[in-house]
């Protein structure tokens, strides 16, 4: 092949994925030319799967990434079909907003975003290679001899890295629907010192809405009030869909054990690691045996289309066995498959092998991002590619680095588990991965996140003089609330019988009776005559602070208890073999993954809170003049 040296940029974005677009639009709107490359320009923004949005903590990440000025809840609420907020029967810190979206309209509206934004090109081609020299990126090249010369790139491959699927005993060389894999790339970031490993997904069949008997099915509607996704999404959103849910049986688990042989899975023929929390349908019935049925979540893929996504039954077992157990399930007797299930082997990089920037550690200036870095889930890939997206633009232009701490966000946390711990299947968020769950609530993801999206430039002036005046209110209710009393009364006591909590015989201030688990702003209405008119937004918020004020102060206590070890440093080129004390395991893992900080260090595994003790006596002789590795 001839090459030739195409336009230079800053910045190269290999993948337009869910990573990949967040990341590329970051850079760009931080003043960096940027260059978004993706094997075909229709499938920018895919859902390859579920063509939903959000779900448990999943709706939390949707929600930071709104808030440092990223596009994915934008497009989710521009494009959702049905809207729910899940467990709202439990506390708010669980509380996740989840959407169904029309899958075409949502590519369609990240393609024009995409399109219209300055300082950023995009390209259909493939990447076949990444140059580098002396450790540092130089260029990437396309599959008909582009070379584009750039100071940083970010891997947003998703699955197409050498992508594999598996439809039973049959299986061929291919990216998600249908298109063509990235077989050469792989090569590349070997040759680079990158640690590439095998990991597996899979999705379910697609069938035709016509073919479902919907009477027999269990209906799940939408929200009545719905909660927007952006934070700057102000007009009134309505459902458009209802969803449904079937459920398998005993048929359908005797025809898929009768046919367990005939899985690639079980067969031995997938080498790749598959999600752990996201099981296949025969998967659920091996591992799952006792259990007379699983859930099926029945979901239109959009408005325009006849097809029907069925959440819950991803399989690689073969089509005619797929068309045999789909058919046993109450409302599916007569199912047409219009797409079939099947099962996803690819590449990914370790990601000890990456930074808490996400910039590799083998080579400066190149990152990564998505599933690339080990994670399943859009969610997870656009957090982790806004997050590449504004390091490798901040690198482009000289500046430091954004790390996310863990009591900061689902994003810290995301990122810190993978390049702390890493991972051995595919990552997926879950809202018990965070110890700090009560203070990064996705209601509050604007108060935690704003600011610094401000201060990065991601944050418009008129948006974040709207967030301030919002906090501001919030904060005059709350007030409010603490210093205004009422007079205790017949109904007042009637409302607080009837909802099992004790009469008042004195003036009570409206906090402390908020305060009450089962009183709600709302039942307050007729005893607050003075109560200002307020958005939603500032009600619900003043009502949680109220709420949880003794465990919101126990769990800011635990942050700065654990800032303190954060704010720790640790030099990039300590020889840990070198310190005197530190046990072998520690000080072998300790210089892998090169920790950023004591804190990150506690939380690698083997590594004991006496080595901690040790590193701790080590810096602080160091801070006072001691040999550097004594």
């Amino acid at each position: 092949m001839e090459y030739y040296e195409a336009q230079s940029y800053d910045l190269a974005v290999i993948g337009a994925g869910h990573a990949g677009v967040e990341a590329a639009l970051a850079a760009a709107r931080l003043g960096v030319s940027t260059i978004l490359f993706t094997i075909s320009l229709d499938a920018l923004a895919n859902m390859p799967c579920n063509p939903s949005i959000g779900g448990t903590a999943k709706g939390h990440l949707v929600r930071e990434i709104d808030a440092l000025g990223g596009q994915m809840g934008k497009a989710a609420d521009a494009t959702f079909l049905q809207s729910r907020m899940l467990n709202r029967g439990k506390g708010p810190a669980v509380h996740s907003l989840r959407v169904q979206a029309d899958r075409q309209k949502y590519h369609q509206y990240m393609k024009k975003v995409v399109e219209q934004q300055e300082n950023l090109d995009l390209r259909q081609a493939e990447i076949v290679e990444i140059r580098a020299k002396d450790g540092k990126i130089q260029s990437v090249v396309t599959h008909l001899g582009a070379v584009h010369p750039v100071k940083a790139a970010i891997l947003c491959t998703g699955t197409f890295l050498r992508g594999k699927i598996f439809v039973g005993d049959y299986s061929y060389k291919s990216g998600p629907d249908g298109l063509h894999p990235a077989n050469r790339l792989s090569r590349s970031l070997e040759a680079l010192g990158l640690p590439l490993r095998r990991f597996k997904t899979g999705t379910p069949a697609r069938v035709h809405r016509a073919s479902i008997d919907f009477s027999q099915l269990e209906p799940q509607p939408g929200d009545e009030s719905v909660t927007p996704f952006s934070f700057e999404t102000e007009e009134p959103l309505s459902n458009q869909v209802i969803c449904h849910i079937a459920y398998t049986n005993a048929d359908t688990h005797e025809v898929i054990r009768q046919n367990i042989h005939r899985s690639p899975l079980y067969g031995g023929k997938i080498e790749g690691i598959g999600p752990r929390y996201c099981p296949s349908i025969e998967d659920k019935v091996v591992r799952f045996a006792d259990k007379p049925r699983h859930q099926i979540f029945v979901e239109p893929m959009g408005l325009d289309t006849e097809e029907i996504y069925l959440q819950g039954m991803s399989s690689s077992l073969p089509e005619d066995v797929q068309l045999a157990f789909y058919r046993t399930i109450k409302g599916f007797s007569q199912v047409k498959i219009m797409r079939s299930a099947y099962a996803i082997e690819y590449d990914s990089v370790d990601p000890l092998a990456l930074k808490p920037t996400l910039e590799c550690k083998a080579v400066a200036g190149l990152y990564g991002a998505g599933q690339f870095n080990g994670t399943s889930g859009y969610e997870e890939a656009a957090a982790q590619g806004l997050i590449a997206g504004i390091n490798a633009a901040r690198a482009c232009q000289g500046k430091e680095p954004v790390v996310l701490e863990r009591a900061s966000s689902y994003i810290g946390t995301l990122i810190d588990d993978l390049v702390t711990k890493g991972c051995s299947d595919p990552y997926r968020m879950m809202t018990s991965r965070s110890e700090y769950r009560l203070l990064l609530r996705q209601d509050n993801a604007d108060a935690r996140l704003t600011p610094l999206g401000y201060q990065l430039g991601l944050i418009s002036e008129k948006r974040y003089r709207k967030f301030l005046d919002k906090w501001r209110l919030i904060s005059q209710e709350t007030e409010r609330l603490e210093t205004t009393t009422i007079p205790p009364s017949e109904k007042l006591n009637d409302l607080l019988v009837s909802r099992e909590t004790s009469p008042v015989s004195t003036g009570f201030r409206l906090g402390e009776l908020l305060r009450r688990p089962q009183i709600s702003y709302q039942d307050l209405a007729l005893f607050d005559p003075d109560r200002p008119a307020l958005p939603t937004a500032v009600t619900e918020e003043a009502e949680i602070l109220l709420k949880y004020e003794g465990y919101l102060k126990k769990q800011e206590q635990q942050v700065e208890q654990m800032r303190r070890l954060e704010n720790q440093l640790l030099p990039e080129d300590v020889d840990y073999q070198s310190i005197t004390g530190l046990r072998l395991e520690a000080a072998e893992k300790l210089g892998r993954i090169r920790p950023r900080s004591v804190g990150q260090a506690s939380r690698i595994s083997g590594v004991s809170p006496a080595d901690i003790s040790v590193l701790l006596i080590w810096l602080e002789h160091r801070r006072k003049g001691g040999a550097k590795n004594d």
